[in-house]
């Protein structure tokens, strides 16, 4: 009797005990395999700087960026900056999930603006952050003898003068389902400047973040501190450095297809050679500007549209 209820135990036990073993090896094995982060922006712009965030392959954004004139300017002569804007519209097309190219035209100088971004790495539970690679280009279409916003007058010799580049190495990671943070070291050249006291070449950092307050309201805000000489150009020129570190604050709306942003920024411009290197307002001025961007996303997926049919 003792052997037959001996046997019997073992014969409730050895299934169990072959259970836990089968699920500790699939444990093992999806702990091997990267589980990659989601959505650690819900935008490719922060505000006016750019996210490590790609867009889906054969995916079209569609971009609006305004901004209002400054709202220091006066209730009467400019009610608050809302008599005059700077505009920017923008595409940018998904040639893989992690790479995609864009273009736009600001109102800003007239401006052509040209990039592509990379996503090189992406945050998994084997990489603690997503790092991603940008270059761009922009060409000024101003006539030549124009007054820039810093009110020196710009000469072109050549169409070669007109451009100016940058590149940027944009690392983010997302600690929790509402905060994300993120570095943007950045390199831009210039190749004409107004005196020759600013350096063609200009290094800046940037840090920004996002904390999401509800499902649809999020906080962002962005800041870039260009490592700039002042002294320099004071020294030269006679007169105090017309530029300013770019400090943005805004909030983002998301309402299906599409992410509203509102925001406060003491810069006009909306691409890295204006706002980074060339921003004119100073918040401690008040030289404060409204603005918002829109974005909507359009799919030209035709497998993915066939596969929800």
């Amino acid at each position: 009797m003792a052997f037959i209820l001996v046997l019997f135990g073992l014969g409730q036990i050895s299934p169990a005990l072959a259970q836990d073993d089968l699920l500790q090896m699939l444990e093992k094995e999806q702990s091997k395999k990267p589980f990659y982060t989601l959505a650690t922006f819900k935008a490719t712009r922060l505000i006016n700087g750019q996210t490590i965030e790609t867009i889906s392959k054969n995916h079209l954004n569609f971009w609006i960026s305004h901004r209002f004139g400054a709202v220091n300017s006066g209730f009467l002569a400019n009610f608050f900056g809302l008599d005059e804007a700077k505009i920017r519209l923008g595409l940018e097309y998904g040639l893989t999930d992690n790479w995609l190219i864009g273009a736009g035209r600001s109102s800003l100088e007239k401006t052509y603006d040209f990039y592509t971004k990379y996503k090189v790495l992406r945050q998994s539970n084997k990489f603690p952050v997503t790092v991603t690679g940008l270059a761009g280009w922009a060409i000024n279409t101003m006539e030549t003898g124009y007054s820039m916003e810093s009110g020196s007058e710009m000469r072109f010799n050549s169409n070669l003068e007109r451009y100016s580049y940058w590149g940027q190495v944009l690392m983010a990671r997302k600690f929790n389902e509402r905060l994300s943070l993120q570095v943007m070291p950045t390199f831009l050249h210039y190749n004409k400047v107004e005196d020759p006291s600013i350096p063609n070449d200009l290094w800046a950092l940037g840090i920004g973040g996002r904390y999401k307050l509800t499902k649809r309201f999020t906080l962002s805000g962005e800041y870039y501190h260009s490592f700039s000489d002042p002294g320099a150009y004071e020294a030269s020129a006679g007169k105090t450095y017309p530029y300013h570190d770019a400090i943005s604050i805004g909030v983002d709306i998301e309402t299906g297809g599409h992410v509203f942003q509102l925001h406060f920024t003491n810069s006009r411009g909306m691409i890295e050679k204006h706002f980074i290197g060339q921003t004119v307002g100073s918040w401690e001025d008040g030289d404060i500007y409204y603005g918002f961007n829109i974005s909507r996303t359009f799919s030209f997926d035709k497998a993915a549209k066939h596969k929800n049919k």
